[in-house]
């Protein structure tokens, strides 16, 4: 029985998964997205998300924790200068796995794990959505010129008892 094991071997010994894991992590890193399997995909979501966590708060020793798992200064350099800028005010899910088609040779799910504050795409559409106006909106804009007009009249009326009080 499986209980609370929660890791996918992947076919590999352990310390073949750990250097995998590494390798694709720091492949994430450095080009913001890699082409992999579906369940490595999966499995280097749990092994990278993390260390992402990790590099949100930079001091020495969480460099070191992170270069303990990396084993690449130049891409722990990276992680903590550019990515931790870019995912400092998000509060998980650094990553997003996209399927694919299967792969022709042995006809495995293919997926597209990619670092989502680097996905320009998905953030154009997001501005696009908001600037969109309802019908609602509409009738808001209307009341604002009722209260526009308004407004003018209680001015003229808040001056008119000004000066009948100095007027006393």
């Amino acid at each position: 029985m499986r209980h609370g094991k929660k890791n996918n071997h992947l076919g590999r010994t352990d310390s073949h998964r750990k250097a995998m894991l590494a390798n694709m992590a720091s492949s994430l890193i450095k080009y913001k997205r890699i082409q992999t399997t579906l369940a490595k995909a999966k499995a280097l979501r749990m092994y990278v998300e993390p260390l992402l966590t990790k590099s949100k708060t930079d001091t020495t020793h969480s460099r070191r924790i992170v270069f303990s798992y990396l084993q690449d200064k130049e891409i722990v350099t990276e992680l903590f200068r550019d990515v931790a800028a870019k995912i400092a005010n998000r509060p998980g899910g650094y990553t997003r796995i996209i399927k694919l088609n299967n792969r022709l040779g042995d006809n495995a799910e293919m997926a597209l794990i990619e670092l989502v504050d680097y996905n320009e795409i998905y953030g154009k559409e997001v501005e696009s959505a908001e600037k969109k106006t309802t019908r609602r909106g509409r009738t808001k804009a209307k009341k604002t010129d009722d209260t526009v007009e308004a407004t003018p009249a209680t001015e003229e009326a808040a001056v008119e008892t000004k000066t009948e009080d100095k007027g006393e």
